[in-house]
């Protein structure tokens, strides 16, 4: 289904009442319900409908919970198989044949040469708890207090899981950077930015005078989701995986919104064949209900009875539809399938990139999509009175590869890589060519396909990046500011077309898309579609 205009809104008194009474009585700390006024009262699959009458395509599946969707039969089924036996809803930690069916499905699923030696810990039933537990497990396991996590990350909103999350201040934790292409720190990205991240990491551990002790654990997301969706590059992986094993570092992998398929593998951690020794599990695993467990290597077991525990981690009926779920995605072959559709969804969104130099960067993994947003014009702060501004602009005038908007050719060290392979992307010299439909953008040839490391420069010229100075002696390849005004402008034009998306990234101007594993291939095509016509509002506003 494609749709170019604007579904028209029918409000009904329930709804602008219902939505006057949360704002009236609810936190000021509340956040979707702000970007999306909306009231669901029915919803099944992909499809929710609103009390307005409203129906809209959800790419938030509860910030990546819902992996096959709303209201999905085999959880209902699960979830009444439980309510009709008569079996206690709430047992605290004792055995139940519906934990002990979760359990036994849940470690089929892990990856090989882990469960074997795995234990499970059922936590509060929200991923931060699992990530406390986490942090507990190895500080008991190691005698050691510090951690490593790394620049973007987030791990939850309690005071332990915030420590390790980006924003933290004065805390325990050793900073990391975090590979990626487009905001790479060193100005490289691609397998030379990543290695100089892994250096960086190795020099901090083993300098004596870094003022960083032997840590505990490295916590670590397989793809930084609210942090961008930034994939880890599986080489950098396993890097991380060798310098903490080296070491003696326990591997905390933080898969409670990569897990259950959603990159493209059960687990995020697969790709790369990267074991760790702790996984953070939440969100999916509990098929739309509250769960969350870490399960972690037996010899690191040693914490006593009671140093972690939680009144609601029995959940029966959590764990009766997060056993359906677990069981359904692996008997199915789910995480393929997103593996197929998110190339082909990536690809589609590659191609929008072509008709708007707003966006700055697409990337992903499976069905864990983003396309950053930029603002092409932008300009950093001036430094002493705009000197380095007016250096900046006598710099672009001097250079001959400059075009008339003032971009530049790009060495292939800067240009965009491809996440996975590590090879640079081209861009198209011509960048606004015909509109494509979105069943072109889904099936169509990928616009930035790999290329060989002898290219040249001007064959990785690069329309996303800002342009190349040397006003101060070194080579400037900073990409474009984010446009975060944009995109919430893009949300709720998605949002009045019938689509549900998240905001993510450093500044919120990342599009995330976290459809569910279930999404049929014309429901992709309509999102493709609806999130093009936004953009395009969105950015034809913009420019007024």
């Amino acid at each position: 289904m494609a749709v170019t205009e604007p579904v028209p809104a029918v409000v009904s008194a329930a709804h602008e009442g219902i939505l006057r009474r949360q704002s009236a009585r609810e936190s000021a700390a509340r956040t979707y319900a702000r970007a999306l006024p909306i009231v669901p009262v029915r919803a099944r699959g992909m499809t929710i409908e609103g009390a307005d009458g409203q129906r809209y395509l959800d790419c938030l599946s509860g910030a990546g919970t819902l992996a096959l969707g709303h209201n999905h039969p085999v959880v209902l089924e699960a979830i009444r198989a439980v309510l009709d036996s008569g079996a206690p809803l709430h047992v605290l930690d004792l055995a139940t044949p519906v934990k002990d069916a979760f359990t036994t499905e849940l470690f089929r699923t892990l990856p090989r040469g882990f469960a074997e030696r795995a234990r499970v810990q059922f936590c509060g039933p929200a991923g931060t708890d699992a990530v406390e537990a986490a942090l507990k497990l190895v500080r008991a396991a190691t005698g050691r207090e510090g951690l490593l996590a790394f620049t973007g990350a987030y791990h939850g909103m309690t005071a332990g899981a915030l420590e390790a999350s980006g924003g933290a201040r004065d805390v325990r934790v050793a900073r990391l950077p975090y590979p990626q292409d487009y905001r790479c720190p060193f100005g490289i990205g691609g397998p030379r930015g990543a290695e100089l991240a892994a250096r960086w990491t190795e020099s901090m551990l083993d300098d004596s005078k870094s003022g960083v002790p032997a840590p505990a654990g490295m916590i670590v997301e397989p793809v930084q989701g609210e942090g961008g969706v930034l994939p880890a590059p599986d080489a950098w992986m396993r890097r991380m995986r060798d310098i903490t094993a080296a070491r003696g570092i326990p591997l905390i992998a933080d898969e409670v919104q990569t897990g259950v398929g959603r990159t493209g593998a059960f687990w995020a951690v697969e790709h790369s064949g990267v074991v760790p020794d702790v996984l953070v599990l939440s969100k999916a695993i509990g098929g739309s209900l509250p769960l969350a467990v870490v399960v972690y290597r037996d010899d690191l077991d040693v914490w006593p009875p009671g140093a972690h525990a939680g009144t609601f981690r029995g959940n029966q009926l959590a764990m009766a539809a997060g056993a359906a779920t677990l069981a359904h995605v692996r008997e199915n072959r789910l995480a393929e399938r997103a593996a197929d559709l998110g190339t082909r969804m990536l690809a589609g969104l590659r191609s929008l990139a072509h008709e708007y130099t707003s966006i700055g960067d697409v990337r992903g993994r499976g069905l864990m999509l983003g396309v950053e947003l930029v603002d092409p014009s932008g300009r950093q702060p001036a430094l002493n009175g705009g000197d380095f501004e007016q250096a900046r602009g006598a710099s672009r005038n001097d250079d001959p590869s400059a075009s008339a908007d003032g971009r530049t050719g790009t060495t292939p060290d800067s240009a965009p890589r491809d996440h996975h392979s590590g090879f640079p992307r081209t861009v198209p010299a011509a960048r606004r060519g015909r509109p494509r439909t979105a069943d072109a953008r889904l099936d169509g040839a990928h616009p930035h396909p790999p290329q060989p490391d002898g290219a040249t420069a001007g064959e990785h010229a690069d329309l996303h990046q800002r342009p190349s100075d040397t006003a101060h002696g070194l080579p400037e390849s900073r990409p474009h500011p984010p446009a975060p005004e944009l995109a919430a402008a893009v949300q709720r034009e998605c949002l009045r077309r019938g689509l549900i998306v998240e905001l993510g990234g450093r500044h919120s101007s990342v599009v995330r898309l976290l459809p569910p594993l279930t999404i049929t291939d014309e429901q992709a095509t309509a999102v493709l579609d609806r999130l093009a016509d936004a953009l395009a509002t969105a950015t034809r506003a913009q420019q007024r």
